[in-house]
C-alpha cells in the first residue's frame, strides 16, 4: 500500500511558476512509475506527465511540453512537478499517482486506469 500526499498548489498569475510535490509513504517507492494528472470541473481527468521508476524516461502531454518538468527523488520518496510559464488553462486540481511496475525500470503509462494509487489532489489556479 502506498499513500500519496500532494502539496505546493496555490494561486499564481499567468506566466508564473509553481512546484508541486508528492510525498509517498512506504519503502517501495522506487517500484512505482509516477504520474501527474489534472482535472477541471465537468471534465475528465487528463494525463499531464509521467516518469519511470529509474527516472530514465519521462513523457509529457503536448499541452505542457516545454513548460512542465517532472522529476523524482527515490531517497526522499517524492515526485515533483515544476510548472513554468503557467497559463489560465492550466487551472485544475492536480493529482499524483503511482503505477506498480515490476517488469521494467524504464516503463511508464499515460493511462489513468494503469495507476494503482492516487493522492487527494492539490488545487492550482492561474489568473489572467
Amino acid at each position: 500500500q502506498v499513500q500519496l500526499v500532494e502539496s505546493g498548489g496555490g494561486l499564481v498569475q499567468a506566466g508564473g511558476s509553481l512546484r508541486l510535490s508528492c510525498a509517498a509513504s512506504g519503502r517501495t517507492f522506487s517500484s512505482y512509475a509516477m504520474g501527474w494528472f489534472r482535472q477541471t470541473p465537468g471534465k475528465e481527468r487528463e494525463f499531464v506527465t509521467a516518469i519511470s521508476r529509474s527516472a530514465a524516461r519521462t513523457y509529457y502531454a503536448d499541452s505542457v511540453k516545454g513548460r512542465f518538468t517532472i522529476s523524482r527523488d527515490n531517497v526522499k520518496n517524492t515526485v515533483y512537478l515544476q510548472m513554468n510559464s503557467l497559463k489560465p488553462e492550466d487551472t485544475a486540481v492536480y493529482y499524483c499517482a503511482a503505477d506498480l511496475i515490476y517488469y521494467s525500470s524504464s516503463a511508464y503509462s499515460v493511462r489513468e486506469s494503469d495507476y494503482d494509487y492516487w493522492g487527494q489532489g492539490t488545487q492550482v489556479t492561474v489568473s489572467s
